[in-house]
Order: C-alpha cells, then sequence, then structure tokens
C-alpha cells in the first residue's frame, strides 16, 4: 500500500511539474472525485474552449494537458467502423437469444475489444479520427413497433421488457462494474425517444397525438430501467419532434421525464446534425436562426452535439440567448464522464489502459461469436421432419446470400479476421455440394435473371434438397439509404413480402417437386406465407455475423439443436399492417395485434419434443417442469406473460419474465421466475399512471406468445410492499 502510494504521489507530481504550474491541481488530482475535477477544469477554460469540447470531435486543450476526444464510435454488435474486430450476429439475432446474461458475456468481449482499440490508437497518436476512442452509440432501445422500419435490425425487438432486459445486458458489459473506480467505456440509450422510423423524412417528422398510455407502457420503460438500474451513462435524442418539439429541444422528454421524473445525471448527446434540423429550411422549421437553435437544445438539456455548430455557442452567448454559466451545466457533465473514463489519468491507475491486441477477434471472441449465431438460429418450419439433413445427400445452394460475407456482418459493423459464409458452412460437411449462381435477392425494373428457368431446373434435377439462402441484407435495408428497388424506399420498406424473383424460384422448383430448406438472412419479419407451401423448412439466420455460415451449418445437419425464439412477429402479409407513419401501437406487435400472424412473437421450433407443464404460482414466483420427451438434448426458453382482467384497452398480453433452460433428452428439469411488484406494474388509467397494482390477472406459461403453447393460471395479485 506505501509503494502504490508514492507511485500515485509520484505521478501527480511529475504532471503538476511538466504542466508548467509547479503544483498539482485539483483536476490533475485522481484522489479527489470526477465531479470535483470536472467543476475544477472547466472553471479554467474560456469559453471558445468549452465550447469546442461540446462538440463530438472535441480538440485538445494542450495548456492544460486535455488529451483529443472524439465521442462517436460504435459497438452495435462487435467494435465497428475501426478495422479488425469480432463480429457477432445483429442485435435482433442476439435478441433472438432470449439470452441476456450470454448477451453481457457477447458486450463484455466488445468492451475489451474497444479498449484496446483505444489503447494502440493512444499508442500511435492516432486517436483524433472518429471511431477510436472511448464513448460508444449503443444499445438501441427503440420499440421495433413497425417490420417496415430498416432500422429495426439495430434493435432488440418489439417487446419493452425483452428490450429492457437486452438493453441492461449491453450497458453492463461495456460499462463494467459500478463500483470501480473507472468505467471500461460510455454506453449510450438512443434515441430518445418514440423513434422507428420512417427514415426518409425522420428530419422533419413529428410524432404526435400519441396515447399516454403508449408512451408509458411502451416507448419508455426500457430508457427508464437503462438510466435508473443500469445506470447508463448517456442517452441520445432522437431527431424527430415530438408533439411540436425536436426531441433534443424538449423540455418534457430531456427535463421533466429524464432529469426530473428519472433522476438522470449523466449526459445527453444528439444524433447527427440532428441540432441543424431545428433551423435548416425543409426540415422542422422550429428557430429562424443557428444561433436560436443551439441555444435552445443547451438549454433543454442537450450536452453534447454530434455536428460541428456548437462552437457557435459564443456568439449566441454575446446575442443574450444563453449563459456561460448555463453552459457551464452541460459541460461539467461532458468532463465528469470522461474523468470516470480515466481519459486524463495514467494507464498504472487506469487498468483497462493496460489491455492490448491479443484480444481482437480472439479465439475466446470467436467462440462466443458462434456461440451467438447458434443461439440466434430459429427454425420457423420443418414439415416432415426433412431437417437435420444428412451429410451424404446431394445438395444444390443457390441465393446470392450464400457466399456474402458482407451481409452476415450487418450494419454499424467491424471487419473480422474470417468469415464463414453459409455456402462454406455447408461446403464443409457435405462432399456433393454444388452452387448455383446469379440468383440476387431482387431485380431492377426492367432487369431480368441471368439464368433460365430450364438452367435453375437442370441444376436441381439430380439433388436431394435445395437449400436457398435468400431474404434481403444489409445493403437493402438500414439508416437513410438511398435504395430503389421495388419495395424499397430510404432504407425502409414499403412491402414486407419476399421479393418477387426469389419468390418465382422457389415456386419453379416446388412445381418441379424439390424439396427446399429456404434461409431467410433478414434484420427484420418478411412476410413468407407462399413459402409455408413451396418450401418444407424454413431458417430464420439473420445477418448471421462472423460464425453465421458455420452456425447455420451446424443447425442444418444436426450438431447443434435450434433454440432460437423470434423477438419480433412475422405478420402473413401486408395487408395487417397499419399505417406505417401512425405511431399509435393499436393494432401493433403481439401485445395488440388481433390477427392470426404467420409466426407469433417468442415463437421457435426445437429438433427435440419439449412440453411445458406443472405450472404453478406461489409466493410471487412461476414454476414450470420443461420435459424433453424427445431424442436430441435442447434448450427451451419459458416464456411468462400477463393480463389484466379488467383492463379492456389495455394489451391483450405482455411479457414479464422469461428463462432459458437446457434440458437433456428424456430428462426434466423445474424453472422457477420470479414475479415483483414491478412485474405487475400497468397502466392506470385515473391517475394517467404506470405502477404496481393489485387485481386480478391471468398469468400465462409457455414456449411461446400463441395461445396454443401456453397455460393459463387466473390470480389475485396482492403487493408485496
Amino acid at each position: 500500500m506505501m509503494k502504490h502510494s508514492s507511485f500515485v504521489l509520484f505521478i501527480l507530481f511529475a504532471v503538476g511539474f511538466l504542466s508548467g504550474f509547479g503544483q498539482v491541481l485539483p483536476y490533475q488530482n485522481p484522489e479527489l472525485s470526477h465531479e470535483e475535477r470536472a467543476r475544477d477544469l472547466c472553471s479554467r477554460l474560456t469559453l471558445d474552449e468549452k465550447v469546442k469540447l461540446m462538440e463530438h470531435s472535441s480538440p485538445a486543450v494542450e495548456k492544460l494537458g486535455v488529451p483529443y476526444f472524439n465521442w462517436w464510435s460504435e459497438a452495435l454488435h462487435g467494435v465497428g467502423r475501426n478495422g479488425l474486430a469480432t463480429v457477432f450476429p445483429i442485435t435482433m439475432g442476439l435478441a433472438a437469444t432470449w439470452n441476456d446474461e450470454f448477451v453481457e458475456q457477447c458486450f463484455n468481449a466488445i468492451s475489451l475489444e474497444a479498449r484496446a482499440k483505444n489503447n494502440i490508437a493512444r499508442r500511435q497518436n492516432q486517436q483524433t479520427s472518429q471511431n477510436k476512442c472511448l464513448s460508444f452509440w449503443t444499445p438501441n432501445i427503440n420499440i421495433f413497433r413497425d417490420p417496415r422500419w430498416g432500422r429495426g435490425q439495430e434493435t432488440y425487438g418489439e417487446d419493452p421488457y425483452l428490450t429492457t432486459r437486452m438493453g441492461l445486458a449491453v450497458v453492463n458489459g461495456l460499462q463494467g462494474t459500478e463500483d470501480a473506480k473507472y468505467q471500461k467505456l460510455l454506453a449510450c440509450a438512443k434515441h430518445f425517444a418514440v423513434h422507428s422510423g420512417p427514415e426518409w423524412n425522420r428530419h422533419s417528422f413529428n410524432v404526435e397525438g400519441l396515447p399516454l398510455r403508449d408512451l408509458w407502457e411502451t416507448y419508455l420503460p426500457a430508457f427508464e430501467a437503462l438510466v435508473k438500474r443500469g445506470h447508463v451513462a448517456e442517452v441520445m435524442c432522437a431527431y424527430q419532434r415530438f408533439d411540436g418539439k425536436p426531441c433534443c429541444g424538449s423540455d418534457r422528454l430531456l427535463q421533466q421525464i429524464l432529469r426530473v421524473d428519472w433522476g438522470f445525471d449523466g449526459l445527453v448527446t444528439s444524433d447527427c446534425w440532428a441540432i441543424d434540423d431545428f433551423w435548416v429550411k425543409g426540415r422542422h422549421g422550429y428557430t429562424d436562426s443557428r444561433e436560436k437553435a443551439i441555444s435552445e437544445a443547451v438549454l433543454t438539456g442537450t450536452d453534447l452535439e454530434c455536428g460541428n455548430t456548437y462552437h457557435y455557442l459564443a456568439d449566441a452567448v454575446k446575442q443574450g440567448l444563453i449563459t456561460e454559466e448555463q453552459i457551464d451545466v452541460s459541460l461539467i457533465r461532458l468532463l465528469r464522464a470522461r474523468f470516470a473514463l480515466g481519459d486524463f489519468d495514467d494507464e498504472n491507475l487506469v487498468p483497462w489502459k493496460r489491455i492490448g491486441s491479443e484480444v481482437l477477434d480472439s479465439d475466446e471472441h470467436r467462440a462466443l461469436a458462434l456461440q451467438a449465431g447458434l443461439q440466434s438460429i430459429v427454425l420457423l418450419q420443418n414439415n416432415g421432419g426433412i431437417l437435420p439433413l444428412s451429410k451424404d445427400m446431394k445438395i444444390l445452394v443457390m441465393g446470392q446470400n450464400a457466399q456474402d460475407e458482407e451481409m452476415q456482418w450487418g450494419n454499424y459493423n467491424g471487419v473480422p479476421w474470417h468469415t464463414v459464409t453459409i455456402l462454406e458452412g455447408i461446403r464443409s460437411r457435405a462432399a456433393h455440394t454444388t452452387f448455383l449462381d446469379s440468383i440476387p435477392l431482387v431485380l431492377a425494373e426492367g432487369e431480368s435473371l441471368k439464368v433460365s428457368d430450364q438452367e435453375i431446373l437442370d441444376a436441381a434435377k439430380n439433388v436431394d434438397i435445395v437449400v436457398f439462402a435468400g431474404g434481403i441484407s444489409p445493403r437493402l435495408e438500414g439508416e437513410q439509404m438511398k435504395v430503389t428497388y421495388e419495395g424499397f424506399k430510404g432504407g425502409d420498406r414499403t412491402d414486407i413480402e419476399l421479393p418477387a424473383v426469389q419468390r418465382r424460384v422457389l415456386k419453379l422448383l416446388a412445381g418441379a417437386g424439390k424439396r427446399i430448406v429456404y434461409v431467410n438472412c433478414s434484420g427484420s419479419a418478411i412476410a413468407l406465407k407462399p413459402e409455408t407451401q413451396s418450401c418444407q423448412a424454413i431458417v430464420q439466420a439473420w445477418y448471421g455475423g462472423q460464425a453465421g455460415g458455420e452456425a447455420l451449418a451446424q443447425v442444418l445437419f444436426g450438431e447443434y439443436n435450434p433454440s432460437g425464439k423470434l423477438p419480433v412477429t412475422f405478420y402473413a402479409d401486408n395487408s395487417q399492417l397499419p399505417d406505417y407513419e401512425d405511431y399509435n401501437m393499436a393494432g401493433r406487435t403481439y401485445r395488440y395485434f388481433r390477427g392470426e400472424p404467420l409466426w407469433a412473437f417468442g415463437y421457435g421450433l426445437s429438433y427435440t419434443d419439449f412440453q411445458i407443464d406443472k405450472v404453478t404460482y406461489k409466493n410471487h414466483k412461476v414454476r414450470a417442469r420443461v420435459i424433453n420427451r424427445g431424442t436430441m438434448d435442447g434448450d427451451e426458453v419459458v416464456q411468462v406473460y400477463l393480463r389484466r382482467d379488467d383492463d379492456t384497452n389495455g394489451p391483450r398480453m405482455t411479457l414479464r419474465g422469461f428463462r432459458r433452460v437446457s434440458v437433456k433428452a428424456g430428462h426434466s428439469v423445474m424453472v422457477e421466475i420470479p414475479l415483483s411488484d414491478e412485474s405487475f406494474s400497468w397502466w392506470d388509467e385515473t391517475t394517467n399512471t404506470i405502477h404496481p397494482r393489485a387485481g386480478e390477472y391471468q398469468l400465462m406459461v409457455g414456449s411461446s406468445s400463441r395461445a396454443q403453447d401456453l397455460t393459463v393460471l387466473n390470480i389475485s395479485y396482492q403487493l408485496q410492499s
């Protein structure tokens, strides 16, 4: 202890001497709190220096030893846009694991790689570029209310509870333990709030007339949990307006709800160039000048701008639109976060600064990526038990996604050392595998296939099975994209049906009597009703990451028993969707949709036969037995839903608990899932608030949200406290 203290004092002395002050200043003293250091440093900065530090690309202040800091880095499902990194399945695939403890392990690995990247950049004096620092703008915990939204692939599905569990796992994995002196990284909950498309008009769109119930019951719970329970470091405000005010200038969202009601003491960052939308002609039209826009943003609580307009805040001060003291409030939050990272301190004090390049796409992390890929795959249909396949079969693989590495990386991605494609995974097991190229995902208007129907049939003539790797890709769905194919617009989709060229080829093959395994790669739900007739098996593979092809091959050939469950509803066709621009939840997601979906939220098949029985509720705990009556070991997800008897306007059911369990063939396990008062938080129409409520409920326990998969108990709940 004496040696450590002496070393710290030496470092403090050296830093103070080299800074030219001859003494250790308070902000240089790591023994002080992050808050004390931030306030002291803020007091020593000029106004011009302050406002520059409030932009995402924050320059160094050399006279005070303040290093450069870039707030914009990505880690959606692996360190993104910064070269070599382990690439996990997209977050929608991670949600399909229904395994938040495992997801936290994945993001712990991601955080180690992120620190390694920053350490390398610092040592090479290259940290002045984007994506090389310690603030990561993830997780995206918006509710995926409509499958047409192209960025839905970045979320954790359509359910507030599942999104909350996954979001907390991400934050815990990225930021590290709360009792540590220094955080590993800064995580960011985005996009606050009520944001899920359309992409093409997000810079002018206004969400208005949203029922209070939908706001508090659907769109805000995950954000509240990440703030209160996850202590997330950052919140990103969204592009659009909410009830007439831009989200990054909303007193209601940023002050009343976030700061006052929830007690958030972290920092708020804008989405990129969202502040420009306040005043640039043709967008929100909220202010008539740049200076008014940036002043309004800071005064309502947007501390950091992703963009380059905040440096005009000094002009706004001169115009009397904002004071330097009001700017200080935001700057102190930013500096406090940097001190929490150890950004100003020596690597001997900050253990995260000693992580090296050996963790990048390491063997351990590759194994995690494979396991994530395996757990994410959802078996949707398996008529006649066509799966698993035999390695002796003659297999024809077709479809553009079969050999597309970049498709598997999703969006906001890094680049792995090696990616196992779908074709590679199948060929590594089945010696009699052929591949037919030239079957694209979509065709442009007037374009035709480069291969004839007869050539397709000839290729399939002597094979036992056709594996068609189709769906869509991140080149077709994503953030504000320029995509002109029919059925796609601005990164979103206008049509959720499978693209016509694929549907026609599948119908052609089925008409010739071929047995087809259809592999759907997508970040969202695709309407596949005709394919349930033309194909014997349908597998949802998402964008599976660097090990996606290996994971799929293990599932197809029975080396791994599929166990993924859908985190979104797969609708039967376009007619089941409400107006895309309507944010009301009526008719949306499994919670409010009254029709018959193609595949329900929480659904997913296995190669074995699971049964969930002996469901009881006692002492605030759900207990159920999971029996594996089949011949193959596997995992099942026990799901717990609630419905309140007297709530005629409420959700038809809503998820309030789940647990993934492994059960060996011929064995059973008892599963226990506790339900707290919070589990019975429900909308109260008399007060327009959500709070725990006693009363009569239907408790539903089973393997999916389908009625036939659930055991229903009528319970009377009394509050525990």
